[in-house]
C-alpha cells in the first residue's frame, strides 16, 4: 500500500511542524514566555479580586498546553529513541566481534529480554573470574572463550 502525495505532504507538514515546536518549546524564549505569562496572571491577580474566573484562566491555559505536549514530547522521543537504536544497531553490525542478536532487540518482549539480561549477568560473573579488566565476550562465546583463557593464559587468575 502506497501512500498517496496527499498523505505525504501532510506526513511531511506535521514532521516539520513538531520538529519546529519541539525546538521551540525546549528554547529559553519558550520558558522566558511562559514565566513572563504566569507571572502578569499572578500580577493582575488583585485586578480580578482573584476571582473563580481569574483562576480558570490559569487552570484551563496550562491543562491544554500541558495536554498537548505530552503528545509532543511523546513523539519527540520516539524518534530520538528510534535513531539511537538505529545508531546503536549500525556500531553492533559493523563492530566484527559483536555478536548481531543484539540488533533490533527493542522488540522482543519483556521475557525475551530479561533472558538477554541473564546472559550479560552470566558475562560479568565471567569476566570477573579474570585480572585483566580489558577483556569483553559476546553472548555467543563467553562460557567457551572464558575456559579458553583461564586453562591458555596464566596472567588470569581465578577468583573464588
Amino acid at each position: 500500500m502506497t501512500k498517496s502525495k496527499t498523505d505525504t505532504k501532510k506526513n511531511n507538514f506535521f514532521e516539520k511542524f513538531a520538529n519546529a515546536a519541539t525546538k521551540f518549546t525546549g528554547s529559553s524564549v519558550a520558558f522566558i514566555a511562559a514565566t513572563a505569562i504566569v507571572i502578569i496572571w499572578a500580577v493582575t491577580g488583585p485586578l480580578f479580586n482573584y476571582s473563580e474566573t481569574w483562576q480558570l484562566v490559569i487552570n484551563t491555559g496550562t491543562t491544554i498546553i500541558t495536554f498537548l505536549m505530552v503528545f509532543l514530547i511523546q513523539k519527540a522521543q520516539n524518534k530520538d529513541g528510534k535513531a539511537i537504536q538505529l545508531k546503536l544497531n549500525e556500531l553492533i553490525a559493523a563492530q566484527q566481534g559483536a555478536s548481531n542478536r543484539m540488533v533490533d532487540i527493542e522488540d522482543l518482549s519483556e521475557k525475551e529480554l530479561d533472558q538477554l539480561h541473564k546472559f550479560y549477568v552470566t558475562i560479568a560473573t565471567l569476566a570477573k573470574k579474570e585480572a585483566d579488566i580489558h577483556c569483553s565476550h559476546s553472548i555467543d562465546v563467553a562460557k567457551e572463550l572464558n575456559e579458553m583463557k583461564l586453562k591458555t593464559n596464566k596472567h588470569f587468575k581465578h577468583h573464588k
